[in-house]
């Protein structure tokens, strides 16, 4: 990705301009909402890592709506919206939900012509891979999930409408604070077998999610040559019960100290001193280092865990409701809302539209891999990156050319479940 040029003007001109386009119905191609009517309220469910009050004041702002979040933890915002599409107009959470929203009714096909900037979101989304020569990665790749087909199953083909917008991602491993780590691992690479290494017994946590969590453990347990998969983004029952039978046996020695549900809880956990590895994500990570405290986020030599964001729309939603969230929707690729979560790690589907709202010392950092040329702060203010930093991994490229395996439900997914709850319960 390259970006020869770049718009100097400020972000508040902007995002006046922005706002102006959005209040004339230009952006979304629908009509304005009439003036002297209530402002209609949009209904956004999903987890904390994108329903962010800075996000929603922007967004109200911008699109002169009222707008309801509604974050949790992932399993349990899933299982409300799957059994309940009234109890939302938007759902946003990562591509492995999709298959449960699916097959549950709880979400409607998305027209691709009422979403103004399809035509700048990138490969990565449709075809798997952001240059040729990427590795695909097991299991879910959004694109296999992407497309709306004719029998009305999911598939890669590409037709006029989709099953969800494309338009957060980012890659994830784990975290691990520096000032722990034992002194005989300082010269190994990176790998996911120490979350299973018994140098952090005791001080390990997981998050609690049978499609996340399970293939963090899969690729660590791998990594330490405790099991083999044949695929890991398939995992038989025979796997599971090998993996599993591992993983029971380490709870038992006490090897793991928690397992958390939300972004603010991987970070209390962190912060704490309760752990000293765990699995995370990029914006948990963003906010310690904000607090001075030393995690990195671990490039694994074995590969990366991907995962894609998923912006839903309610089978329930239909007339206003449905223009306001298609409002919504192309509210998040129209470059601020990109911007802005760049700078706790995440990646938007256009990001050359987002570029215009980074410093170039931002874009290098976050989207070329290049050392920090001055300290850059997070979505909070705080300084996050200190100057001469860089990005574990590399370049948006060069992450998304090195991922394991997505996110996925697996088609062993109810038996998955099973022995996931036998396993934090043991």
């Amino acid at each position: 990705m390259t970006k020869d040029s770049k718009n100097t003007s400020s972000p508040s001109i902007r995002r006046n301009f922005i706002k102006g386009t959005l209040a004339l119905g230009i952006t979304a191609g629908v009509s304005p909402f009439a003036i002297g009517k209530p402002k209609p309220t949009l209904k956004v469910m999903g987890t904390h890592v994108t329903l962010q009050e800075a996000i929603r004041q922007q967004a109200m702002e911008d699109l002169g709506i009222n707008i309801q979040f509604e974050p949790g933890g992932s399993a349990t915002v899933l299982q409300k919206a799957s059994m309940n599409p009234t109890s939302f107009d938007l759902y946003e959470q990562w591509s492995n939900s999709i298959g449960v929203l699916w097959r549950a009714g709880a979400i409607q096909p998305i027209e691709k012509k009422r979403i103004r900037y399809w035509e700048e979101i990138n490969n990565l989304s449709k075809t798997g891979k952001l240059t040729a020569n990427a590795r695909m990665g097991a299991g879910d790749a959004p694109h296999k999930i992407l497309n709306v087909q004719g029998n009305g199953s999911l598939g890669a083909t590409p037709t006029d409408t989709v099953s969800f917008l494309p338009y957060v991602h980012n890659v994830d491993s784990f975290g691990y604070d520096r000032r722990h780590l034992p002194e005989a691992m300082q010269d190994e690479a990176e790998s996911w077998g120490w979350l299973l290494d018994s140098r952090y017994s005791g001080k390990v946590a997981i998050v609690n999610d049978p499609t996340i969590g399970l293939f963090d453990l899969a690729l660590a347990a791998q990594a330490k040559g405790f099991v083999e998969f044949n695929d890991i983004g398939a995992m038989t029952e025979l796997e599971l019960d090998a993996l599993f039978s591992v993983l029971i046996e380490l709870v038992q020695l006490n090897h793991f100290n928690g397992f958390w549900t939300s972004v603010p809880e991987s970070v209390q956990f962190m912060k704490s001193g309760r752990v000293a590895i765990e699995s995370m994500f990029s914006p948990a990570v963003s906010t310690l280092n904000g607090e001075n405290i030393p995690v990195t986020f671990a490039a694994p030599k074995e590969g990366y865990r991907g995962w894609h964001g998923v912006m839903c729309l309610s089978s329930a939603s239909q007339g206003r409701s449905k223009d306001v969230a298609y409002e919504y929707m192309n509210w998040w690729l129209s470059g601020w809302p990109g911007a802005f979560i760049a700078k706790q790690g995440y990646y938007i589907s256009n990001p050359e539209r987002s570029a215009n709202y980074l410093s170039k010392a931002e874009w290098d950092y976050w989207y070329k891999g290049q050392p920090a040329a001055t300290d850059l702060t997070g979505t909070d203010g705080k300084v996050s990156v200190l100057k001469g930093a860089q990005r574990t991994g590399g370049s948006y490229e060069n992450r998304f050319s090195n991922v394991a395996v997505w996110n996925t439900v697996m088609p062993t997914y109810e038996y998955s479940l099973q022995k996931w709850y036998e396993f934090i319960t043991s």
